[in-house]
């Protein structure tokens, strides 16, 4: 019983994020990707959430948000400033956007489901001091997508927040954008955007400048009290756990303190997957049919 149960969870949350939308990624890839396996989870946020099931939602749907845009220019100055130090995981401690750094894209964390992070405490006091009053604001960073980057169609975990990007330094430049289940976005200066990142969706720049935004996790607000306090729960023990460091005085979480090791498999896949395809392929179903074992055998004994 407790095996059909399991089988059956899983099958329904692939499902339910498989048809999400209408883009839809690879099935092979669906099936073995993150927000698979928080199905479960994002049903429950989007199944209990306030807002409709849509990519984009207007700026004045949040209007605790509006302080961040009416000092656009104090947050695009203190990220100017940081001169080079918004930039890629200097280690395999970034589980969450590793594939991203090998596109050119950039980061610096102003915080990640929890306290702000002691650097951008010192480096950006200003934008810090913003987003503390902002209790919807779970996690912030700056980030860069430098001219000819390309981050290829994805859908992020975790339905228990909603995407905000603030135009900081932009292009301007319709060049410069990003898809969200075949809805398309171009970043302006001071302009303000939302949507659902459980969609799947993707980005581009082909201008000649950099784009640069203050990219945050806003909490997502449910219809009632105990399934806010839920994503609450969630957020602070499970997302807090996926922190990356700026530098050495911010914190790992556990997630990413072990990620090294994961990224160190990973790698040796894909070496194999360069020599011997086939043999890449049944040794990757295979991993999965015994972890699938793994969890199951308890109810079989």
């Amino acid at each position: 019983m407790y095996a059909i149960i399991l089988i059956s969870i899983f099958l329904i949350s692939l499902a339910y994020t498989y048809f999400r939308g209408k883009e839809r990624l690879k099935f092979s890839r669906q099936l073995f990707d993150h927000s698979t396996f928080l199905g479960p989870v994002n049903m429950f946020m989007t199944g209990f959430s306030k807002l409709p099931n849509q990519p984009f939602f207007h700026p004045d749907q949040f209007p605790e948000l509006k302080s961040l845009q009416d000092n656009w220019q104090v947050i695009r100055d203190e990220a100017l400033q940081l001169q080079g130090k918004i930039k890629a995981a200097e280690s395999n401690n970034d589980a969450g956007f590793n594939t991203f750094f090998k596109r050119g894209w950039k980061r610096f964390y102003l915080k990640w489901y929890g306290d702000s992070h002691p650097s951008a405490q010192q480096l950006c006091p200003q934008t810090v001091a913003l987003l503390e009053k902002i209790p919807s604001v779970k996690a912030a960073m700056f980030a860069e997508l430098p001219s000819g980057s390309y981050l290829g169609k994805h859908r992020d975990p975790y339905a228990g927040s909603i995407r905000y990007h603030l135009g900081l330094s932009t292009p301007n430049d319709d060049a410069c954008f990003i898809e969200v289940d075949q809805e398309r976005h171009s970043w302006r200066d001071g302009e303000a955007t939302l949507f659902d990142e459980t969609y799947v969706h993707w980005a581009e720049n082909k201008s000649a400048q950099t784009r640069i935004i203050l990219f945050c996790d806003i909490e997502r607000p449910m219809k009632w009290r105990w399934a806010q306090a839920f994503n609450r729960w969630f957020a602070k023990n499970v997302m807090s756990a996926s922190a990356s460091p700026n530098d050495d005085q911010d914190q790992t979480g556990g997630i990413n303190r072990v990620f090294k090791y994961f990224y160190a498999i990973h790698a040796k896949g894909r070496e194999l997957k360069a020599k011997n395809r086939k043999l890449y392929y049944l040794s990757k179903w295979a991993m999965f049919l015994v972890l699938i074992a793994v969890i199951l055998l308890p109810s079989f004994i």
